[in-house]
């Protein structure tokens, strides 16, 4: 708790703000990622993994790159895989 206390100190916010941001951010984190696991985008997996933007990136790849179609090559590449 102390760790979480100097470092909401030394951003100038409140323990339970960062706190909130913190869980905010895990969440969306955690739903991209299963998500990108699940369609194979190992790419956006590792992105998600690597970056964090506080929820922004993994918002815009559940409702917009997700739902992008794939080339039929790379869609029949992902249906193989599913078998």
């Amino acid at each position: 708790m102390s760790l979480n206390l100097d470092l909401a100190a030394s951003l100038g916010m409140s323990p339970v703000l960062l706190a909130v941001v913190m869980v905010w951010s895990l969440i969306w984190m955690g739903i991209a990622m299963w998500k990108s696991a699940r369609k194979n985008h190992i790419i956006w997996f590792v992105v998600f993994l690597l970056v964090h933007t506080l929820g922004i990136l993994e918002i815009l790849y559940i409702f917009v790159f997700s739902k992008m179609k794939l080339g039929a090559k790379e869609e029949l590449a992902v249906k193989k895989k599913r078998r």
